[in-house]
């Protein structure tokens, strides 16, 4: 089987991570593939902001367990986030994203690193605390974060989910 292929087959996503960091020539790699995701009209107006200072996800994830009133948010735990914003005037801002996540979660995956999607951002940036932190992060004013990576290696103990075959519908039209 073609390797991309093997690789999209075989990701999933990863909710516990070791405490091991992840190497910063691997995140340099990781967010590259994200860099080089498809734009709308090629605007290329993302923004990734890498995390991987323990210290720095702990209080941002302290921020937002706050402002979404869930004292034992954690984001799993990674030991590397990044987060992808974009201008949100820009009518294809999130699908820009979205197409760097994938990217970046394919990328984690062949090098070993395990991933996985955080929305919650999207509900809390505007939040003063949580703003203030992605302020000083060096995103935008105008940009709204419309995703994160959570990254890290896997632990051992955690299984992948599955895929409901059943509920994927493919219809050539012939």
């Amino acid at each position: 089987m073609h390797l991309v292929l093997q690789n999209i087959l075989d990701r999933r996503s990863c909710r516990a991570f070791t405490n091991e960091p992840v190497r910063r020539e691997d995140l340099q790699d990781i967010v590259k593939a994200g860099v080089y995701a498809p734009s709308g009209m090629n605007r290329q107006t993302r923004q990734f902001t890498v995390l991987h200072k323990r210290n720095d996800i702990q209080i941002l994830t302290a921020a937002m367990a706050q402002a979404l009133g869930k004292e034992d948010y954690d984001l799993y735990r990674p030991t590397a986030l990044v987060l992808v914003s974009n201008e949100p005037g820009n009518p294809n801002s999130g699908f820009d994203c979205a197409c760097a996540l994938e990217n970046i979660f394919l990328t984690a995956h062949s090098l070993g690193i395990g991933s996985c999607w955080i929305n919650q951002m999207k509900a809390v940036q505007n939040v003063p605390d949580v703003r203030a932190m992605l302020t000083a992060y060096g995103i935008p004013q105008d940009h709204s974060v419309y995703g994160m990576a959570a990254l890290g290696y896997p632990d051992a103990s955690a299984k992948g989910h599955k895929v409901d075959k059943t509920a994927q519908v493919v219809r050539f039209i012939d």
